[in-house]
């Protein structure tokens, strides 16, 4: 997955500036982003602190290193069924 230019900080930052007056279209055209992506931060770091965006990146890192971890162990227990259910 490819890497934002942006930070959590820069991100959360965005989005309070589009919670002023200021119209969105006008947020979207300063920071050169486009409205899909905006409504898609929206949607993920919305009414966040900065703490917390960070909190939740950690968490996500976790996340998907725990789900390789158990698929490892998935592949390497199919293997072992495999090869104990073979007559010798």
């Amino acid at each position: 997955m490819r890497k934002s230019q942006y930070s959590e900080e820069q991100i959360i930052g965005i989005l309070r500036e589009a919670e002023g007056e200021t119209p969105v279209k006008a947020v979207c055209a300063k920071h050169n982003i486009s409205d899909a992506t905006f409504y898609k931060w929206r949607a993920k770091y919305g009414g966040m602190e900065v703490n917390e965006a960070r909190r939740l990146r950690a968490l996500e890192e976790e996340n998907g290193r725990l789900k390789r971890l158990v698929a490892d162990q998935a592949v390497q227990i199919q293997i072992l069924k495999e090869v104990n259910s073979k007559k010798w």
